[in-house]
């Protein structure tokens, strides 16, 4: 996938659904990874000419993983010239030495959002940009369907009433092969996750089942996405245009 391609995309979604206005101050959750680095990149790009005119700041949340290298990552915030802030916890250590969760996710997801929005509201930014893509909304559809028994993903814009804060997902269109890609062709700085639990959580389950039904059945995650977007969730935002 070429930048011009992801930058496509990404605006389709900024304006699909209104996720962007002049005078806003997006912050970036980096965490290292593939989708929120090519999210810095979609972001960036745009920002050089959408209409409505709005500043970046990119912010990774330090888990406290003593093997965890950002040095690449700042290299290319200061070469985007995007302010990067590093926020250093210690959830790591409370959620598998203190804790020892058998469960980490939740509360390590729980953790990591206070440390992230505290952040953000710093900084002064209005909007926190997360990197889900498609992949992600489906998945998480199926996970609310298996384990909850409702239909239901996380929607395009969400507000946090509490920190007064506004939650985007300009990658919504964009396939996790195509971001796979992006990173292949442009060389991303990715950094390995260095959590224990990466790759043995029930996304992942869902993630496999998903792989193994589009193989059966060519074609379904993206009939699943078509519903997840016509089907009237409650608090999704209505498309625009």
């Amino acid at each position: 996938m070429k930048l011009q391609q992801l930058m496509s995309q990404t605006r389709r979604a900024i304006d699909d659904y209104g996720m962007i206005h002049t005078g806003d101050k997006i912050a970036i959750g980096i965490s290292g990874g593939k989708d929120s680095l090519t999210l810095l990149y979609a972001l960036h790009g745009l920002q050089r000419f959408y209409p409505e005119k709005f500043d970046l700041e990119a912010i990774t949340v330090d888990l406290g993983n003593p093997d965890f290298d950002l040095s690449h990552i700042r290299h290319l915030c200061e070469t985007m010239q995007i302010p990067y802030t590093v926020v250093k916890t210690e959830i790591a250590q409370i959620v598998f030495e203190e804790r020892k969760e058998k469960n980490p996710c939740s509360l390590c997801a729980k953790m990591r959002k206070g440390a992230l929005n505290d952040a953000v509201k710093k900084l002064g930014c209005n909007k926190i940009a997360y990197a889900h893509h498609k992949d992600d909304i489906v998945e998480t559809m199926m996970m609310s369907l298996i384990y909850e028994g409702h239909f239901y993903s996380f929607p395009p814009i969400t507000h946090l009433d509490r920190t007064n804060l506004t939650v985007i997902r300009p990658l919504m269109y964009v396939s996790e092969a195509d971001v796979k890609g992006f990173c292949r062709k442009y060389q991303l700085p990715v950094v390995k996750s260095p959590c224990p639990a990466d790759g043995y959580t029930k996304r992942q389950y869902v993630k496999d089942l998903l792989r193994k039904l589009n193989l059966e059945n060519p074609g379904v995650k993206e009939r699943m996405f078509s519903a997840i977007i016509n089907g009237n969730i409650s608090d999704w935002t209505p498309r625009i245009r």
